[in-house]
């Protein structure tokens, strides 16, 4: 009764036979049309979000004295001219370009025409990368007036107390090549063709190349300049760069004193100096030297050297930092690198408590401890070796390495791992404007 059919009319069951597999041009989708015409009206103030950092940046920038950037533009109000873009939105969008690691200047030009954040900084003003690379090299002592009144700000809004203040220095790999570098011989070769070419491009005047435009013309003959001026300066620079090297054979032994090379100079980027690397390569590089806050993590001194070496770094700093704020750190913390006792000297009867490790006598056998004072030390330095015997002196000094190595780890976050401009000027412009960005970060993390 169980095995009968409930349904005994039904017709049978006939499997189908298996589908063939859609082909492309079978298949049945909706395909993207980009031709058309779409209405989506929006402002450019509704496409950043209220919190976006870009808007932060601007609200300071608004806030803040910025006459510094208009007094070279000659077209005024009143008078037949056109008009030039805001440097206020190109200092914007260099903040927020440098905040983000951007540190390209024909990246930036296109993010200006792609993220909604560069846009509504634009607003629609005339933007190219050319004008981005000049205006960021360009405006040196404007941008260390405007850290300084960032410092100000900071300062009275008791942001920035400046009661310990940590320095630090980091190598940063510098545009030049190793394969830059030329001794005398090389150098006055580079001078005798850099010299024929300008001729060669002055006398071009005469019969141009009708293939090339005239900014073509303008550029070849531009760039020419450049590297004969670049290759006089590397001239000028070698004998500075050959006493350096003599003092370094004095000091050495004669055994090492064969190993030291000729002195040489890059013909790219004749202010750079090949440095010992944190990885431990030799690579031609800047060093660049931090004097941080360390209470609000503020950056409130910014300097470049050529020299491989810390010492002698921190009064020129330290003073630097007294002349932006108005006074000098009440303890100021640095690695042994630093250690100098002339410096120390100064930095302590101007009110500065140095904190630094003590250094090892030079010879084992001297039976000299480090904080046993010397003949010649001043009461200044005597006051620092025993004050670093101390455990409150040693437990201050930690404080440097969070400090400055944080803010080592920012720049690099920043995008500070080659430059790629050359010289000084340009590259502690860069680095000004990082230290720029870096404080309005902090301003916005203190005050939020």
């Amino acid at each position: 009764m169980d095995d009968e059919p409930l349904f005994e009319d039904l017709p049978p069951v006939v499997e189908q036979p298996p589908r063939p597999k859609t082909r492309r041009n079978q298949a049945r989708v909706v395909r993207p049309v980009r031709t058309q015409i779409e209405w989506a009206p929006r402002d450019l103030d509704a496409s950043v979000p209220d919190d976006h950092q870009a808007r932060a940046i601007w609200t300071y920038l608004e806030r803040i004295d910025l006459e510094d950037f208009y007094s070279s533009i000659d077209v005024v109000e009143g008078e037949a001219g056109r008009p030039t873009t805001d440097p206020q939105v190109l200092l914007a969008l260099w903040l927020l370009a440098t905040a983000e690691g951007v540190g390209s200047a024909r990246r930036l030009a296109r993010l200006c025409d792609e993220h909604d954040a560069y846009r509504w900084l634009r607003g629609g003003v005339p933007i190219n990368y050319h004008m981005l690379a000049d205006f960021r090299v360009a405006h040196r002592q404007a941008l260390g007036d405007l850290l300084t009144r960032i410092l100000a700000t900071l300062m009275n809004e008791d942001l920035v107390s400046l009661c310990r203040v940590a320095q630090d220095g980091m190598r940063v790999r510098a545009s030049a090549g190793a394969a830059s570098f030329r001794a005398q011989s090389g150098l006055q070769v580079c001078l005798a063709e850099a010299h024929a070419q300008v001729e060669r491009l002055a006398h071009a005047v005469n019969a141009p190349d009708v293939e090339l435009s005239r900014r073509q013309r303008k550029a070849r003959e531009r760039a020419a300049r450049e590297r004969l001026e670049r290759i006089e300066r590397a001239v000028a620079t070698l004998p500075a760069v050959e006493a350096v090297k003599q003092r370094q054979q004095r000091t050495l032994d004669k055994p090492r004193r064969e190993r030291v090379s000729a002195p040489r100079v890059s013909t790219t980027d004749p202010e750079a100096r090949v440095m010992h690397m944190p990885d431990g390569g030799f690579r031609p590089a800047y060093n660049v030297q931090l004097a941080t806050d360390a209470d609000s993590q503020v950056i409130v001194g910014v300097a470049i050297s050529t020299r491989g070496t810390d010492q002698g770094e921190a009064l020129p700093m330290a003073e630097q930092v007294a002349e932006r704020t108005g006074q000098y750190p009440a303890e100021y913390l640095v690695d042994g690198g630093y250690v100098k006792r002339d410096d120390i000297t100064t930095l302590e009867r101007r009110g500065a408590s140095v904190y630094a490790p003590l250094r090892p006598p030079r010879t084992l056998t001297s039976g000299r401890e480090a904080a046993t004072p010397r003949s010649d030390d001043s009461a200044e330095v005597i006051a620092w070796r025993t004050r670093m015997e101390t455990e409150a002196a040693k437990t201050i000094y930690k404080q440097r390495g969070a400090t400055a190595e944080c803010v080592n780890a920012h720049f690099r976050r920043y995008g500070v791992l080659q430059f790629g401009v050359r010289g000084m000027d340009k590259v502690l412009s860069v680095m000004l404007l990082v230290a720029i960005t870096h404080n309005l970060l902090r301003w916005i993390a203190l005050t939020t």
